[in-house]
């Protein structure tokens, strides 16, 4: 049975429409189908798909990124890669089964592929947590990514978490040390490393494996600090106002791509990737191959310097660069001629005040 959001009201109606339309079985009995009615609904069906999936806001788009049909992380790896080996555990206190994690072939070459998942029924999103990872999990990602820098294999990722789990227990097994760890050992990772975040990307739960040379979204998925609704909570005391606090956020793909907190956006289909989800596979697949190809000729230090560079520049217009002198080494942050202008005003504010003020006064002078 289709799941349908609260927007999709009226594709619902008409898709219930074209199913009875279907049916050779009427009210009277078996009848015959009329074809040129199911064409011109599903003309309907599709160009009401279009207009409403082109307006979406920040939290439609959530709602879309939450989607109970759309496809999880299990569904990609099935469908990307070849001879997937399950590893498991994290040698210190158990398997977290929220997090999916092994060693597959992507056009015969092997990858490493973590993924978070939440399940696709009741009793596998509780046996998941509901893709919210305790320390264990993270814990595994740590090693296997380790394992995976020390033969050279480059690591897939797949971001799709509400956040990290906020239980007493986890936090006594140490979840914010092993966030911080993961994030670490994903920065520091001499071989490419790309995230393609497919539906929900939440906080530091996502960062930790989004921490990437590669950051991908997938058109309506999201990637935030904090949920909209604990947002609103936080700054309006209420939970209602998550669409105000999704707007201002800027989670979207679109929104963050322009930020360059992301560097690429997959199309979904019209309708989101969970009415064509073979399709959306094959998409991720082709970025996937196209981006591990540009960093082929790189050495082990240019991968990770531009990890690190990629990281530094958020925020800033030139962001980072290796320097050109023999006696550094490292980055070396480049300033733009605006930023090099606004610092020397605010260091010399008054005498620029002083000039205006005089220029004003002569100009008022010559003037009467």
């Amino acid at each position: 049975m289709k799941n349908y959001l609260e927007f999709e009201k009226e594709i619902k109606a008409l898709e219930e429409e074209m199913e009875s339309l279907k049916s050779p079985f009427g009210s009277e009995g078996i009848a015959e189908v009329d074809t040129n009615k199911i064409k011109v609904t599903q003309e309907e069906i599709n160009e009401k798909l279009k207009q409403t999936y082109s307006n979406l806001n920040s939290w439609q788009k959530t709602l879309v990124a939450r989607h109970e049909d759309r496809p999880r992380a299990n569904f990609y790896i099935k469908k990307i890669f070849n001879q997937f080996t399950l590893l498991s555990g994290d040698r210190y206190f158990g398997d977290d089964k929220s997090v999916i994690a092994g060693f597959g072939l992507l056009n015969n070459k092997s990858v490493l592929v973590i993924g978070q998942e939440k399940g696709d029924d009741l009793n596998s999103r509780i046996e998941r947590n509901f893709g919210m990872m305790r320390p264990e999990g993270y814990r595994k990602c740590i090693r296997l990514m380790k394992l995976a820098d020390r033969f050279q294999i480059p690591v897939i990722c797949f971001v799709d978490t509400p956040g990290a789990y906020p239980g007493i227990g986890a936090e006594q097994r140490g979840q914010a040390s092993a966030i911080a760890n993961s994030i670490e050992s994903s920065m520091s990772l001499t071989v490419p490393n790309i995230s393609v975040i497919i539906g929900e990307g939440g906080s530091g739960g996502a960062i930790a494996l989004a921490s990437s040379n590669k950051v991908i979204m997938l058109e309506n998925s999201i990637y935030s600090v904090i949920s909209p609704e604990g947002c609103a909570s936080i700054l309006w005391r209420d939970p209602s106002k998550s669409l105000q606090a999704a707007e201002a956020m800027k989670m979207t793909a679109k929104d963050l791509l322009s930020l360059g907190v992301i560097d690429e956006i997959i199309p979904e289909p019209v309708g989101g990737a969970h009415r064509n989800p073979d399709l959306i596979a094959e998409e991720i697949k082709n970025a996937i191959i196209k981006n591990l190809k540009t960093f082929e000729n790189l050495s082990k230090e240019e991968i990770y310097d531009h990890r690190k560079s990629r990281f530094l520049k958020i925020g800033r217009d030139r962001g980072f660069s290796k320097s050109s002198s023999s006696d550094t080494t490292g980055l070396s942050y480049k300033e733009t001629a605006f930023q090099q202008f606004k610092f020397h005003f605010n260091q010399n504010k008054l005498i620029y005040i002083g000039i205006s003020l005089v220029l004003f006064a002569s100009l008022i002078t010559i003037l009467y």
